[in-house]
This record gives structure tokens, sequence and C-alpha cells, in this order.
């Protein structure tokens, strides 16, 4: 758990004195902090839990769609969907508190990821030109985004691009598969013969939100850069697509919208999993899906307009003017 606003001010003055390969070491022996894409090392800070003390999950278990009665209609899932494979649902109740969950579908080792801070939930390929790899939380931030690292090699790696910033891996990019988040009630619908995945066996507040009105905050948690252009508001939703951001008000507006080779569809009925303390309870911010000419779905991202603007300074913002 990370504390908002507690731990900012301890956070950012002890990141500064802290921000050297030097003060890691002990931490990170096997990382090596010679190779590396970041410009300054101040770019990187605590999130406030160490290596690990958000712990990612490995081989969850399931159940049957049938068989969850936990779950409210609106709380928000990852849906992970590979020909071959039945239709998978992960709560965000569980991501919320793990981050990464390391899974196996369809034959397909894969790294189900969302980072609370800037709504960001990507599905990797853990496959790469050095082996399959596994992913662990590292309690690092840059930018507000998670910094994942792999078990193999300990390098770091940016969640919000999938790309490997410091260690023996640097420049390494996973490769993103298409998955999407929505409300439970539209996964169970759609795969009444799913897969949901069943509570972790860890004593976390599972249904609570931790971040509390988060997303009607002015400024992100240990957040320094510079806000979004046009207006946007920093923690207004954003949908991605490669350097392309979409603002989730205007997709709102229309219900479905094609431009630029992408169908977008909205519907509402999914909560907000930073509003409320109950997520289930959370503001409905809609369900969003992104398909290509072809009709298949798209890899996006539906995540906060800083965080664009971070990762993708000469992005394109698609505003529809």
């Amino acid at each position: 758990m990370r504390f908002i606003p507690t731990f900012a001010a301890a956070c950012v003055s002890a990141s500064m004195a802290w921000a050297s390969p030097e003060f890691w070491a002990n931490e990170w022996p096997r990382t090596n902090f010679e190779e590396t894409s970041v410009e300054s090392w101040l770019e990187i800070i605590s999130g406030g839990p160490p290596k690990d003390g958000i712990p990612a999950l490995d081989n969850p278990t399931f159940k049957s769609v049938a068989e969850e009665i936990s779950l409210s209609d609106r709380e928000p899932v990852i849906t992970v969907e590979i020909d071959g494979a039945v239709p998978r649902a992960y709560p965000i109740r569980y991501l919320t508190w793990h981050e990464i969950v390391n899974d196996e579908v369809g034959g397909i080792p894969v790294a189900v990821t969302f980072c609370p801070l800037c709504n960001s939930g990507i599905t990797f390929d853990r496959r790469t030109e050095v082996g399959v790899l596994s992913f662990g939380v590292s309690g690092k931030l840059r930018n507000s985004d998670m910094i994942m690292y792999d078990r193999e090699t300990e390098s770091w790696w940016q969640q919000a691009v999938g790309q490997a910033i410091v260690g023996d891996l640097t420049g390494m990019e996973l490769t993103g598969l298409p998955s999407w988040m929505e409300s439970w009630e539209m996964f169970r619908a759609r795969n009444p013969d799913g897969l949901v995945m069943v509570q972790p066996d860890f004593a976390r507040s599972y249904g609570a939100n931790p971040y509390v009105r988060y997303d009607s905050s002015h400024r992100p948690f240990l957040y320094s850069g510079e806000i979004p252009p046009h207006g946007i508001p920093a923690l207004a939703r954003v949908v991605r697509v490669g350097e392309r951001a979409w603002p989730l008000t205007r997709l709102s507006e229309v219900g479905e919208l094609t431009e630029g080779g992408l169908t977008f569809s909205w519907a509402a009925g999914q909560a907000s999993a930073l509003d409320t303390r109950n997520i289930g309870a959370g503001k409905d911010v809609g369900n969003v899906r992104v398909r290509d000419a072809d009709g298949a779905d798209v890899v996006h991202d539906v995540m906060f307009a800083f965080a664009f603007h971070a990762f993708w300074p000469d992005g394109e913002w698609m505003l529809g003017e």
C-alpha cells in the first residue's frame, strides 16, 4: 500500500538523497546499473514499499464464473481473451494490492499488470529473445508509474511502456497483448463459461481502494513532471493506442467512434477503482473496447493523461478538432 499523501514529502526528500545506484546496490546486487536509458537517477524515486513489498502473484488459481459470488456487477476486471483458451478475468480488487500477475494463458506466458497511480492496465507476453521472464514489483516509481523488475536478470522495466530502462536488458521491449478493463457484469454476460481469478492467500483488504478519491486529485502522487496540454486535467483518463491518445470524455459523448483506422466503443457500467473506498461503488467511467478495421481487438491502455504526456511527450492528442 502506498499512503497518499502521508509519505509524499518524506519519499521525495529521501529519494533525492538516495537517487543513486550506490544506495541501491545492497538491495539490488544483481542489477547492472552501468546500463540504463534513464537520463538522470533523480527520475527514479521510492513509492514507499521496498522490493517485493507489493508481492506479485505467480500461477494464480481460477474458478468458474458461476462460482464467483463476491464481485459486484460494476467492479472492474482485466479481461484476457486468447484464441484457444478460456477467457479469464483478473479482478482489479486483487491487482490493486499486487500489481503484477505472472500467468500462462493458451500456452502463452503473460504478465497482467496494473499501476494504480497511472490507472495503467496492460498485459504483456513474457517471452523474449533471452527466454521467458517473470516479473516482480521493485517499489520504485518513475513519473508515478510502477517500475517492474525481471527476476532472471533483475533489470528494471517501465510498466507503462513495457521497456527495460536499467540493467542488462536495457532497451528490450515486451510485446503487448490485447486485453481490456471492463465490468464484472459485462465479462460474465459475454463469457458465462469463463474463468475468474480466485482471491489470493494474503492478508489484504481486497475490495477496498487504498487510493480514495485519487482520480479526483489535481496532481498525481509523487509526480513532478509537466501537466498535459490542451487544458486536459492530469488525472483525466485517455485511451492510448501506440503514441496517440483519445480523451475518454470524447468517447463517452458519442458511444462509438471510428478514427485513424480504429473503432472505439464506450458503454456505461464500470466503476472507477480509484474513487470511493469500496471499489465497486466508484463513479462510472464506462467500458471501452478498441478494434481494428477487421474487428480484431487492439492493444491499448486506459491511463491518466499525465502519464501519457510523461512517456509520450511528442504523442498525438486525438481531440477531434
